[in-house]
């Protein structure tokens, strides 16, 4: 495998990490508390995916063509009005997601050498696709950490838990690694 397809594998497996995060921290929340906020100035978790999605659809539709920050996206209009339901968010949260790894599909090492332009700012293949790594990954923090502060002693951890990294590494290598 030449670098271009490592690399390649390896972004998908890192979007598909975080999505799985966002994915496993939905299914601790209920309707109300997806919509949660700490401060009323603060934004939700149904808020942020609403962010997440207007980004992902915005900066992955025709990827390799158009410029990532599309006239018809309402950036603004994203901090506004949480969705109706879970189910809603969730199915807009899938067609982000969906979206994404569409356009990475096309991405190969015959294009890799492409620019790819985000807010008429010229990029590369792998600056194009870290830029938006990092932009989820703090986005899906978020979610995870509001998801935790809304269920509290009820969370269940999306890793190894505190206190128990003993236990991990006995069950991962057999035995206490020192």
């Amino acid at each position: 495998m030449n670098f271009q397809q490592n690399y390649l594998s390896n972004i998908q497996f890192e979007f598909q990490r975080y999505k799985t995060l966002g994915d496993k921290t939905f299914e601790q929340l209920s309707e109300r508390d997806i919509c949660w906020q700490y401060q009323e100035s603060d934004n939700s978790i149904a808020i942020i995916v609403k962010h997440l999605v207007g980004n992902m659809l915005s900066r992955w539709t025709n990827f390799l063509t158009e410029d990532g920050e599309k006239t018809w996206r309402e950036r603004e209009m994203e901090f506004e009005g949480p969705y109706s339901s879970k189910a809603e968010m969730l199915s807009e949260w899938e067609k982000g997601w969906q979206c994404l790894f569409d356009a990475l599909e096309e991405v190969n090492t015959s294009n890799f050498d492409a620019k790819i332009k985000i807010r008429d700012e010229e990029h590369t293949i792998i600056e194009a696709l870290n830029r938006q790594l990092a932009h989820y990954a703090s986005h899906v923090g978020q979610i995870v950490f509001l998801g935790k502060m809304i269920r509290g002693k009820e969370w269940i951890s999306l890793s190894i838990p505190k206190g128990g990294s003993e236990a991990f590494n006995k069950k991962m290598f057999g035995k206490d690694k020192t």
